[in-house]
C-alpha cells in the first residue's frame, strides 16, 4: 500500500511542479513593480517643466471659432440612440439573451485564463480581426494579464456590436450609425491606447526608465503647436518630402493657368507617343500628386513611359476668395479649359480622359454636357476610378451626410468661405481611427517615437479647402438627392444632365474595399451609360488598391468582357488575375489612342512641374 500511495503522489507533484512554473513564467511575463514605478516616477519628474508649458501656451491661445461652435452630436445620433433604447424596453427577452450569451462567454474566458495561467491548454474564446493591427506583438498573447484583458475588451466590442445588430425597428441608417458611433468610442476605449495595459507601452518605460513617455509629452506639444492650439496628431516625418524634389519628380511644366487650375503637361519618355493626348482629371479634395508619389508607384510617370502625352489638371487650393466657384466653374475652368488648350498645344481635336473619385464625377458630368451640346466626340474614352455617378449607397461617407447636418455645414460655409481642409480630414480619418488616429497616439505619444517618412500619409495631410457654392451643390444634388444618376436632374448652364445618354467608351475601376466609393455602388454607372463599358474590380481600398505599380506584383483584379445588371453576377463570370490592373488598362485605351506620332515636346511652358498651386499648404 505504501508504494502505491507514493505511486499515486508522484504524477501529483509532477503536475504541480508543472503548474508552478506555468505561474512562474506567468508572473515573468508582467513589468517589475518596483522598476516600473521607478520609471513612471522619473517620466513625472522629467515631464513636470513640459506639461507646465504646454498648459501656459494653451492658455494664451484665443479659443477657436470651432470650439465656439461646437456641436455635441455632429452626426445627429440622439434620435437612433432613442429609437435604440425603445427597441430594448419594447422587447426586452431578446436583450437578456444576448446578455445571457455574453456572461457565458465572459465565464469561458476566465476559466480559459485559469487554464493558461496553471500551464494547463486552454483556447481563446474571441480572436482579433487579421486586419485589427493593435494586438500583433506576441506580449498580447503570451502574458495571461493582458490575454484576458485584450479579449475583454473584444468581448465587449462584439457585445455592443451585436445589440445594435440585432436591435428591432431601427432603420438601416440609424443602426450604421449606431455602430460607426459605438465603434469609435470603443475603439478610444481599447487597451491598446493606455500606457498601463497596453505591455508594449510597459516594456519601452521600463527600457527607457519613462524616458518615453517624455518624449510622447515633448511630441504632444509639438502637435499642438502645429495646430494652433487643437491637437493636430503627425502622422509622418514631414521634413522628408518635398513636392518636386523627391515627390511628384515626373518631368514637366505648367502649360496654362487660371483662378481654378494649373494644367501640367509631361515630357515624353518614349520615341513616338500615342496620337490621341491623356488628360488626367484629379479629385479637387485631395491634390493630383497621389498619381504622381515616387517615381516606382506613379501612374503618371508609368503612363507616359507607355507611349501616352500625359496631361493632369492640379487644382487651387481655394480660399475664401473662391466662394462664389460653382460645381460649373470646375467643368468649364477645369475640365472644358483643358481640353481647350490640348487642343491648341497638340492640334489633335480629341482626347482620352481619365478621372478618378471626384474627378469622375465631373468627367462624367462634363460627358453628358457634351453630348447634349453635341461635342460629345471631343473624349474619345473615358476611364473612371472609384467614381460614383449613382449616391444611393455612397458607403460611410452617407454617414455624415443627412438633412441636418448637411445644412449645418453649408451654414458654416457661408461663414467661412469654405469647407476648411480639417474639416474633411477629420472626417477621413474617423473613418479609419485607429489606423489613422489611435496608432499614431500610441506610436507618437506613449511610446515617444517619430512617425516614419511616408510618402502617401503626407500626401493625406496635404489636403484642400472646398469653396463654399461648389460644395454646397455637390452635397445637396449628389450626396443628398442623387440627382445625378437620374436623366435630367441637375442642370449645367442651361442644359439638363443626362448622364444615361454618353455612348462613350469607359473604362470602370473600382476597389474590392472601398468604403468611400463601395464597389458595388461605382459598377451601377454601367447600367446608366449607354456605350461600350469594362469594368475591371482591383483588390485593396481606394487608393492602394488604385496606386498599384506591376513592379509591386502586389494585389490582384477581376474583369470580364461582359456588364450584367447585377454586381454579384459579375463577380461569379469574372476572371482574376494576380498583380495591377494597369496593363490591363494599357490593352485597353491602346483601342482608342489612334495611331501614333512623333514624341511632343513642350514648346511654351510656365513653370516646371509641379507647379505652384499643389505647393500651397492648408495649415
Amino acid at each position: 500500500m505504501p508504494k502505491n500511495k507514493n505511486a499515486q503522489k508522484a504524477p501529483q507533484n509532477d503536475n504541480n511542479a508543472a503548474a508552478q512554473k506555468a505561474l512562474q513564467q506567468q508572473i515573468e511575463t508582467l513589468p517589475d513593480p518596483v522598476a516600473l514605478s521607478q520609471a513612471l516616477m522619473n517620466a513625472y519628474q522629467q515631464s513636470q517643466p513640459l506639461f507646465m508649458n504646454m498648459l501656459q501656451k494653451m492658455g494664451q491661445t484665443p479659443p477657436s471659432t470651432e470650439l465656439q461652435n461646437f456641436d455635441p452630436d455632429p452626426m445627429n445620433v440622439g434620435s437612433a440612440a432613442t429609437h435604440f433604447m425603445n427597441a430594448m424596453a419594447t422587447n426586452p427577452l431578446k436583450f437578456w439573451d444576448m446578455q445571457m450569451t455574453y456572461a457565458q462567454k465572459q465565464a469561458q474566458l476566465w476559466q480559459s485564463s485559469i487554464n493558461k495561467m496553471w500551464g494547463q491548454e486552454s483556447k481563446p474564446v474571441i480572436k482579433p480581426q487579421k486586419s485589427d493591427r493593435r494586438f500583433r506583438d506576441d506580449s498580447w498573447n503570451d502574458s495571461v494579464f493582458f490575454d484576458f484583458i485584450k479579449q475583454y475588451y473584444l468581448l465587449a466590442c462584439d457585445f455592443v456590436e451585436q445589440n445594435i445588430e440585432n436591435a428591432e425597428g431601427l432603420s438601416e441608417n440609424e443602426k450604421r450609425k449606431l455602430s460607426f458611433t459605438s465603434k469609435l468610442m470603443m475603439d478610444a476605449l481599447s487597451p491598446s491606447n493606455f500606457a498601463m495595459t497596453n505591455p508594449v507601452v510597459l516594456q519601452e518605460t521600463l527600457q527607457t526608465g519613462g524616458m518615453n513617455l517624455v518624449h510622447g509629452l515633448q511630441n504632444m506639444q509639438e502637435d499642438f503647436a502645429r495646430g494652433n492650439g487643437q491637437l493636430k496628431i503627425s502622422t509622418t516625418d514631414y521634413d522628408a518630402f518635398k513636392l518636386g524634389e523627391n515627390i511628384a519628380t515626373t518631368p514637366g511644366h505648367v502649360v496654362y493657368e487660371n483662378d481654378l487650375m494649373q494644367l501640367i503637361q509631361y515630357e515624353p519618355q518614349t520615341h513616338g507617343v500615342f496620337k490621341r493626348p491623356l488628360l488626367i482629371v484629379p479629385p479637387w479634395i485631395n491634390k493630383f500628386y497621389i498619381l504622381d508619389l515616387q517615381p516606382q508607384s506613379s501612374f503618371i510617370r508609368w503612363a507616359v513611359e507607355q507611349g501616352h502625352t500625359v496631361f493632369c489638371i492640379s487644382w487651387v487650393n481655394p480660399d475664401a476668395k473662391l466662394a462664389q466657384k460653382g460645381f460649373d466653374a470646375y467643368m468649364f475652368e477645369g475640365l472644358i479649359a483643358a481640353l481647350d488648350e490640348i487642343k491648341k498645344i497638340t492640334g489633335q481635336p480629341d482626347c482620352n480622359a481619365v478621372g478618378y473619385c471626384l474627378g469622375g464625377t465631373l468627367l462624367a458630368t462634363t460627358l453628358a454636357w457634351l453630348k447634349a451640346k453635341k461635342q460629345e466626340k471631343r473624349i474619345a474614352s473615358a476611364t473612371f476610378l472609384t467614381t460614383l455617378i449613382d449616391f444611393q449607397d455612397s458607403g460611410d461617407m452617407k454617414l455624415f451626410m443627412d438633412d441636418e447636418q448637411i445644412d449645418e455645414m453649408i451654414e458654416m460655409m457661408s461663414r467661412t468661405g469654405v469647407l476648411k481642409a480639417e474639416e474633411l480630414q477629420r472626417t477621413f480619418s474617423l473613418l479609419r481611427a485607429n489606423d489613422l488616429i489611435w496608432s499614431f497616439v500610441v506610436n507618437n505619444y506613449l511610446m515617444g517615437k517619430e512617425p516614419f517618412p511616408f510618402d502617401l500619409l503626407y500626401w493625406n495631410d496635404d489636403s484642400t479647402n472646398m469653396p463654399a457654392k461648389m460644395h454646397s451643390f455637390y452635397l445637396r444634388n449628389m450626396y443628398r438627392d442623387n440627382l445625378l444618376s437620374q436623366p435630367g436632374g441637375i442642370e449645367i448652364d442651361g442644359i439638363k444632365i443626362d448622364v444615361s445618354k454618353v455612348k462613350t467608351p469607359a473604362y470602370f475601376l473600382s476597389t474590392k474595399e472601398d468604403h468611400i466609393a463601395p464597389w458595388k455602388a461605382t459598377y451601377e454607372t454601367t447600367q446608366l451609360m449607354s456605350g461600350p463599358k469594362t469594368f475591371t474590380l482591383a483588390a485593396s481600398g481606394h487608393i492602394a488598391g488604385v496606386i498599384n505599380p506591376p513592379s509591386k506584383e502586389k494585389y490582384c483584379f477581376w474583369s470580364a468582357n461582359d456588364t450584367p445588371k447585377s454586381p454579384e453576377d459579375w463577380l461569379k463570370n469574372a476572371e482574376e488575375t494576380t498583380g495591377s490592373w494597369w496593363p490591363h488598362w494599357q490593352e485597353w485605351i491602346k483601342h482608342y489612342a489612334d495611331g501614333q506620332v512623333e514624341a511632343r515636346h513642350i514648346k511654351n511652358p510656365l513653370e516646371p512641374a509641379p507647379g505652384r498651386y499643389v505647393q500651397v499648404r492648408s495649415n
